[in-house]
């Protein structure tokens, strides 16, 4: 598995160690690697809470690495993001089975669009909320708003390439339905 150093070299980007994310923009010292350790904080802390609704964290998953889409493979875009399109749009009840049978999906998919790309927003143009301010619900209750709506509004950021994730999403459900 490759890391972010690898994703990033790949993508001609070079990650800065200081200031803020060069991608999403949230308020750092140490730039995007400490965005990352940010956002693996909260993971721990959705860990260790028992939300109503245990698909936040897919959720979650899905905004950081959309926001963050040069330290990523470049089909993990189309992943999370018809993952945000089953979830936000179709109201699929997440859970861990679905997103190895997602990913198989895809491999399909790939094999007959294998040139592909998805338009990727501007940088900071990427969703209205961050791990800065993710941070801050650790400690405050809404939790389960505050990452709904991080994950709605990367979502919109991403909506010129809704008619593929769209046609993504039914052969997915069609699939899915098959296999019950």
């Amino acid at each position: 598995m490759q890391d972010i150093l690898s994703f990033a070299q790949k993508n001609n980007v070079q990650l800065l160690g200081t200031g803020n994310c060069q991608f999403c923009g949230a308020i750092c010292s140490k730039g995007v690697f400490e965005c990352i350790e940010n956002y693996t904080n909260l993971l721990d802390f959705l860990e260790q809470q028992s939300l109503r609704e245990h698909f936040t964290r897919f959720m979650s998953i899905d905004a950081h690495a959309l926001q963050h889409s040069e330290i990523h493979g470049r089909w993990s875009n189309h992943f999370h993001l018809t993952r945000l399109f089953l979830v936000l749009e179709n109201n699929v009840v997440w859970d861990y089975k679905k997103s190895p049978q997602l990913s198989n999906h895809l491999k399909e998919y790939k094999i007959k669009h294998s040139n592909e790309k998805l338009q990727v927003p501007s940088l900071f143009d990427r969703g209205n909320i961050n791990s800065t301010i993710l941070c801050e619900i650790n400690q405050k209750e809404g939790t389960f708003t505050t990452i709904r709506n991080w994950a709605e509004s990367v979502f919109e950021a991403w909506k010129s390439n809704r008619d593929i994730i769209q046609y993504i999403s039914e052969g997915f459900l069609k699939k899915l339905k098959y296999e019950k």
